[in-house]
Formats: C-alpha cells, structure tokens, sequence
C-alpha cells in the first residue's frame, strides 16, 4: 500500500459469524487489519450502520456477494488511514463515510475512493455512519429507479425504519406529498414531524383505504416497499394510473399470490433492486449525485441523519435485538 500511516497494527478486532444465528451469533474475533487495493482506502473505523441486511447475513439468509469480506456491515464513517495504488480523491486523515459490500463492523475498512465521500459539514463520524446505505438505496430506488417528481404523491412503508426516516425527508424536500405507514401512533407521530403529510397506522388502519380517502380515490404515484408479502396486493390496489411500485425488501415474504391484472388495467410500472451487489461503477454514480444534490441538503440541517441507538463494537448482538424488536426510530450505530 503506498500513503500507509507509520504505526498501522497488524490486527484488529472485527465482528464475525463463526455459526448464523440470533443475535449472540455476532462474535468478536482478532482479524488481520485488511489492505487498501489499487483505487482503495483504508478507513480507520470510527462508528458503523446497521441494517436489515446484516440482520440477514447473520441468520445465515443474505451471505456476502463474492469477493466481499464476511465480517458484516454495509456503511462505515472514520479517518483515512492508508491509500491503496492510484488513490487520489483523500488524503491521509481526512474524515469520510463509504459504502460497502462488508467489514464495516471492524476497526479497519476498505473502501473504494469512488464509494467514499466527505463527511458532511457539521457532521459527527457516529452520525455519518448511518447515511451511505440508507441514502444511496433511497437516491436509487426513489429518485433514479422510481422516478419521483416535484408535485407527486409518494407512499413509504416503514415511515420510521432508517430508510424511511431518510425517504420521507428527501422525497419532502424534493416536493413530493409524503405519505407513510408506520406500526404506532408515537411512530406516526415522529414521521409527521420528519415532514411526512400523512401517516397511517397500518395496526389500526387499512392503508389502502386511508390512502384512498387521502388522495380523492387517485392513489399514489410511488410506492417505496421493503415488506412485500400481503403487501404486494395492497399496493397494486393502493397505486394510482401509470404509477411505479419499487420493492426493496421482504419483511414480509417474497413468495405471494397476487392478481396481476391491475398491472394491464393501471398500467403500473412494478420493478425493484438491491444494492449490495452493484458494482463500483454503479454506486459511484450515485455517490456523486449524492454529493452533489443532497450533501447541501444534510450541511445546511434541512435534511437529517435521525439516530436511534448506539452500542459499542463489541456488543453487536444487543444492537441487532435492538433492530428485530422494530421500535428503533431511525439508524442504529456501532461505535468503534
């Protein structure tokens, strides 16, 4: 590696899954501290994300995509540390967040410099650590895949989920009408205050039918879904005429019996993506898009990283029971 700091250890403590399991599935192990290839950097990790994929990849559902680390965790803020072959864009220092197809749950990282951006100004390293994953999923998914307009109506489910809390913002402050389902009134509440016009207890309320009431029986033109299952038929009947459905996860199941002839009679786009396993190209596109229209957003305090919990490093387990209870309220981090 060329630009290596002069007293890098030899090792590092990181998170491993020895066996897929609960939460105590998540070990700390001593692990070489990884080397910076050619375009890399090696991030000395303050703080890490933590998401539902990682809750996956520890229950032995989501393994890592060829060629990335086991160690689990998608998104990581810190300091640069060392400069693989031909790495220009930071210098030794510099603090940055990145996104990652695994480690981030390790005192060292890897990360592409094309995957990496500047934190924000006015940022903390903690707070930076929950934007890659969830930003770039909603700049794809909402903004690029489902092409959300100034003056539409967009329907997110999970409205207090990270991607939610980071959906609702953007699509607010790129003037959409904002309408979610969230599991509580507390939820509902913090949703609204987040900017969310309409939010739907979807416990006590049929969402389909509030959203019916909400948009003069048009529906909406975006749907943004990580449930799936009944979900599925839901939205079809929730969505309006040349609307699109992305899907983004299955909380719910993938597997569904669904009447596909609202696709024809409302001629819905239904499409869907993950992230994890786009190459580097991919999402250093979207990290420029990033930087470039909503980097201003999160410095100038419009748009906000909203932060449920931390836990050490070394007590993963408790942060992943914390996320598979569902009452977090936006990003979960690791610090380190």
């Amino acid at each position: 590696m060329t630009g290596s700091t002069a007293a890098l250890p030899a090792t590092m403590t990181a998170i491993a899954i020895p066996v897929p399991g609960g939460p105590d599935a998540l070990v700390p192990e001593t692990r070489p501290v990884p080397a910076p290839g050619p375009g890399e950097i090696l991030v000395k990790v303050a703080a890490a994300g933590v998401n539902r994929p990682d809750v996956l990849q520890r229950a032995g559902g989501y393994p890592p995509p060829k060629g990335a680390s086991d160690i689990p965790g998608l998104e990581i803020a810190g300091e640069v540390a060392a400069l693989g072959a031909g790495a220009s864009r930071f210098k030794l220092g510099d603090k940055v967040c990145g996104l990652i197809a695994g480690g981030g749950y390790a005192e060292y990282c890897v990360v592409h410099e094309t995957n990496a951006l500047p934190v924000p100004d006015g940022l903390g390293l903690v707070e930076a650590a929950g934007i890659p994953e969830t930003f770039f999923t909603v700049w794809s998914n909402v903004f690029d895949r489902g092409g959300l307009k100034p003056g539409e109506t967009i329907l997110i489910h999970g409205g207090t989920s990270g991607i939610g809390v980071t959906a609702i913002q953007l699509a607010k402050a790129f003037g959409a009408t904002v309408i979610t389902t969230a599991g509580s009134d507390d939820k509902c509440a913090a949703a609204k205050a987040l900017g969310a016009d309409h939010a739907i207890n979807y416990r006590s309320q049929d969402f389909v039918q509030a959203v019916a009431e909400i948009t003069a029986r048009k529906g909406v033109d975006l749907i943004l879904d990580m449930v799936g299952g009944d979900y599925v038929q839901r939205n079809l009947s929730a969505v309006a005429a040349d609307g699109r459905i992305v899907q983004i996860a299955f909380l719910h199941g993938s597997e569904v019996k669904v009447d596909l002839r609202w696709l024809m009679l409302k001629r819905v786009t239904f499409t869907g993506s993950t992230l994890r396993v786009r190459d580097t190209a991919f999402k250093a596109a979207l990290a420029d898009a990033l930087k470039a229209k909503v980097w201003p957003l999160i410095a100038s305090g419009k748009v906000k990283v909203v932060m449920d919990s931390t836990y050490p490093l070394i007590e993963a387990s408790k942060a992943h029971a914390r996320m598979e209870t569902n009452a977090h309220i936006g990003k979960i981090v690791l610090t380190v």
